[in-house]
């Protein structure tokens, strides 16, 4: 049986950039009956719902096994994803009929830049996660991302998963709520990589409660949490065409390279 997230490891020490996405990666720990799975230690194909991945390790590329591994994937790949844009993958993405359709940027910013200070708005209470918070946190998700394919489908039980990984910290779930009412009004999940990297993993504003500032003060929030845990970098994924937010996250210090760019492709 394959090792898969070992296979995975190998290729980002290589290019610098995990293969696959934590949703994939979480269904292979979690469940594995949800995915499918072909290849060798050289390299494997792996579907994931209707999204295929192509893991090739660095010393069998060029080879032909990822056009070996494409032709083998089921009928019911439809989408690709591309960590990285990586030439091969535009190569064989065009010679087999697969169109770019969405881009997914990593943006940095070095946390020897000085923060803005914030506050919280009057009647708002900025604080911690706290158990019994996820039937909230859930909700607040779910408006916020209606529309986005991947975040918009979390459960309770793809919390509670995210939550048991050894990054889950309490502290770094920020959530701002109504002093009055106590519903969620905005939360900002913070991800702490390693000593020196943290993440803006998710931010999410109740849409009934924007225009407000409320996505900023969160924002500032874990970001000087993260700060204050004395990460040297911190990172975040936005959609490429997502004007607003690239604005917000530029004013506050981030910048993107075109190589820090996550590709999916659909199939024609």
């Amino acid at each position: 049986m394959l090792d898969i997230p070992a296979l995975a490891r190998l290729t980002e020490a290589a290019d610098g950039v995990a293969p696959l996405d934590e949703s994939t990666l979480l269904a292979v720990r979690h469940r594995p009956d949800s995915v499918r799975v072909w290849g060798d230690n050289r390299g494997f194909g792996l579907l994931h719902g209707d999204e295929l991945s192509l893991v090739v390790l660095p010393h069998e590329r060029g080879t032909g096994l990822g056009r070996r591994l494409l032709l083998q994937a089921p009928d019911g790949a439809r989408l690709a994803w591309s960590h990285g844009d990586h030439p091969a993958a535009r190569a064989l993405a065009a010679a087999y009929g697969w169109d770019r359709v969405r881009e997914l940027w990593v943006m940095r910013r070095p946390t020897t830049l000085p923060l803005p200070s914030w506050e919280a708005p009057a009647n708002v209470t900025v604080r911690g996660f706290e158990p019994g918070d996820e039937e909230e946190v859930l909700r607040v998700n779910a408006a916020a991302f209606a529309s986005h394919p991947e975040q918009g489908a979390l459960d309770l039980a793809g919390l509670r998963e995210r939550m048991a990984e050894p990054w889950f910290s309490a502290d770094g779930l920020i959530t701002a709520w109504d002093a009055s009412t106590r519903r969620l009004l905005a939360f900002h999940w913070t991800k702490q990589h390693s000593p020196s990297l943290g993440e803006v993993y998710v931010v999410g504003v109740d849409p009934a409660a924007q225009g407000r500032g409320l996505g900023k003060v969160v924002t500032l929030a874990g970001l000087a949490h993260l700060r204050d845990l004395g990460v040297d970098e911190i990172h975040l994924y936005v959609e490429g065409d997502n004007t607003p937010a690239l604005g917000l996250y530029s004013g506050l210090g981030f910048s993107h390279a075109a190589s820090d760019t996550h590709v999916q492709y659909r199939r024609a």
